[in-house]
C-alpha cells in the first residue's frame, strides 16, 4: 500500500465549450470511479452529447481537462483515446451498413495485420489466421449480448435496440475499458431494453468495465448507476446517488415542463 487514493478512470475539471456566443458547456466538472457505472442525466440541450464528444476526442474544449486513469489526455483524436482503452457508442448508432453483424464487430478490433502495409501482399497467411480468430473472438461477444443468431444478417436488418447492442459490442472488441454509452435506451422496447440493462450490468460486474451512460430513462439510471450527475443549461446542478439527485428541487425545476416523472 503507498496510501495514495487510486485515480478515477474518467475524471473531467472545469470544462467549458461555446459555439459562437452560445455557452454549452461552463466549467463541467465530474469523476467516474474505476469499475462504476455512473450516470449522466439532464434535460435536452443541457449538453450532455457535447461532454461525451469532448471526453472522447470528437470536439476540442475552450478549457478544461480530461484524465483517463489519472493521465491528462485532453484534446488527444479519437483514434488515441481508444487505443487507450476509451469508447463511445451514439445516440443514434452508426455501423457499417453493407457489412454483416459479425464483421462490424471484427472491423474493431485493433492492431489488425491486414492494416499495416505490405502485409496484405505479403502475410496472408497471417491475415486469415488473424481473421478466423477475430470472427471467433466476435461470435462470442455476440453470444454474450444475445445476437449470435444475427452473425450473419446485414447490420441494416437489425432494430434500433440490436443496433445498439452492436456498438457496445464494437466497444468490447476493441478492448475498451472505459465505454461512454449515449441513450441505450432511446427508441427501444422494454423486452430489449431489459437485455441492454442486464448486458450493461453484466459486463461491468464480470469484466469491471466502467461506464459513463447518458439516459432519460430514470428508473433505467436508478438500477443501474451508482452515482448520478445532473447537467442543466451547460453545468452540473447534482450529483450523487439517483434518490439524493430525484429529491433535489434544483433538479425537479430543471425538468419542468419535460414529459418526465422524477418519481
Amino acid at each position: 500500500m503507498n496510501g495514495r487514493a487510486e485515480a478515477p478512470a474518467l475524471s473531467v475539471s472545469g470544462v467549458t465549450k461555446r459555439f459562437g456566443g452560445f455557452v454549452a458547456l461552463e466549467s463541467v466538472s465530474l469523476e467516474v470511479a474505476d469499475g462504476s457505472i455512473t450516470g449522466l442525466i439532464g434535460p435536452n440541450g443541457a449538453g450532455k452529447s457535447t461532454l461525451f464528444s469532448i471526453i472522447a476526442g470528437f470536439v476540442p474544449a475552450d478549457s478544461g481537462t480530461v484524465r483517463l486513469r489519472g493521465e491528462d489526455v485532453t484534446g488527444e483524436p479519437p483514434w488515441r483515446l481508444h487505443a487507450r482503452g476509451l469508447a463511445r457508442t451514439f445516440q443514434i448508432p452508426r455501423l457499417f451498413a453493407r457489412m454483416t453483424v459479425a464483421e462490424n464487430l471484427m472491423v474493431a478490433a485493433p492492431g489488425q495485420a491486414g492494416e499495416r502495409l505490405p502485409a496484405p501482399w505479403f502475410a496472408r497467411g497471417l491475415i486469415r489466421r488473424e481473421e478466423e480468430a477475430l470472427k471467433a473472438r466476435a461470435m462470442r461477444v455476440l453470444e454474450r449480448l444475445n445476437l449470435r443468431r444475427h452473425a450473419e444478417a446485414p447490420a441494416t436488418a437489425l432494430s434500433g435496440g440490436q443496433k445498439k447492442l452492436v456498438e457496445l459490442g464494437r466497444a468490447l472488441m476493441s478492448g475498451a475499458s472505459v465505454i461512454l454509452l449515449d441513450e441505450p435506451a432511446a427508441g427501444v422496447n422494454r423486452t430489449l431494453l431489459r437485455e441492454i440493462a442486464e448486458a450493461i450490468a453484466a459486463l461491468n460486474r464480470e469484466d469491471g468495465i466502467t461506464f459513463l451512460v447518458i439516459e432519460h430513462d430514470l428508473d433505467l439510471v436508478a438500477d443501474l448507476c451508482t452515482r448520478v450527475y445532473c447537467l442543466a443549461e451547460g453545468k452540473v446542478i447534482a450529483s450523487g446517488s439517483m434518490t439524493a439527485v430525484r429529491a433535489d428541487p434544483v433538479v425537479a425545476e430543471a425538468y419542468l415542463g419535460m414529459a418526465i416523472d422524477l418519481h
